[in-house]
């Protein structure tokens, strides 16, 4: 049992390393070289960068470190163990990966844009699937947190669009790189959300059909899936009836309504997007992200 935690811990810091190699990956390759500035931390390196010739790691560093000291004397405690770990690993490779001789050969500066925002959403997902964090802007939402009632979202997305936005600044800038800046940053949440929510998403399906004794004993029987009828009056034809009510995750969609066209070749299928399902097999409701926070910051006080 102890060998097998162990092996598990060794493979979560495994994944956290390649993901952190790929987010800083898509900054050395795609995006410094290509003078775009996202959000982040990062980005604010960047753009000191751009302005004073000082390395992105050593303001990456430097930003962190004052943040995570000025976190733990504002909110008591620390990080955890995996934040540090990201923080130090991060810094390592912005300072080693510009060493490798490689970065985008493509001219166009929206699709290494694309390519970085894409790249390192891909990074940064991995990191959180594994219960890391790359610090920076994570630790200011949670400081004005302690003193203001908002949404982490609204921090994150607020920071991201004044350090891009700063960018205009420069010299030799314009409002065309802070766009770049915001097409990278709308690719980077677009695969963080995908990848972290993708597998979550759930549908509601509603079936009519003649045949909808057939149908619901097949979902529930051999797919096992749950399924609800309920009474229902075909007005045209006045005839009594039952419409079925399937909730289910989004990949199953496709063999659920492939499974009911084998039944009834002509039943009428309508498929919604559920927002939020809880319940067995689903989501467990779970309290707002503003009392979780004021809980954890009681406890902190």
């Amino acid at each position: 049992m102890l060998n097998k935690s162990i092996f598990k811990e060794i493979k979560i810091y495994i994944l956290m390393t390649i993901g952190m190699f790929l987010y800083c990956f898509s900054w050395t390759a795609f995006l410094i070289p290509k003078g775009i500035a996202g959000g982040g931390v990062t980005g604010l390196a960047t753009i000191v960068y751009y302005a004073s010739g000082i390395q992105v790691y050593y303001t990456y560093f430097g930003i962190n470190l004052v943040l995570f000291v000025l976190g733990s004397l504002i909110l008591g405690r620390g990080f955890g163990f995996k934040t540090i770990y990201c923080i130090v690993l991060a810094t390592l490779l912005l300072k080693l990966l510009p060493m490798i001789p490689w970065v985008s050969d493509i001219p166009d500066k929206l699709i290494n844009a694309v390519l970085g925002g894409t790249l390192s959403g891909v990074g940064i997902s991995m990191i959180f699937m594994n219960g890391g964090s790359s610090g920076g802007t994570d630790i200011i939402a949670i400081i004005i947190a302690k003193y203001k009632e908002t949404s982490p979202g609204r921090v994150f997305l607020f920071c991201d669009l004044i350090i891009i936005g700063s960018i205009i600044f420069l010299p030799g800038k314009g409002l065309q790189d802070v766009i770049y800046g915001y097409i990278q940053m709308v690719s980077f949440s677009y695969i963080l959300d995908m990848i972290l929510t993708g597998n979550k998403q759930s549908v509601q399906i509603l079936v009519f059909s003649s045949k909808f004794e057939e149908i619901a004993n097949l979902l529930t029987f051999e797919m096992h899936r749950g399924v609800t009828a309920l009474n229902s009056v075909g007005w045209y034809s006045q005839k009594d009836g039952k419409v079925l009510i399937i909730v289910a995750r989004k990949n199953q969609l496709q063999e659920i309504t492939r499974s009911i066209k084998e039944v009834d070749a002509n039943a009428f299928i309508s498929v919604s997007q559920a927002m939020s399902v809880y319940g067995k097999g689903f989501d467990q409701i779970k309290t707002g992200v503003k009392e979780e926070w004021k809980k954890a910051l009681k406890k902190s006080s």
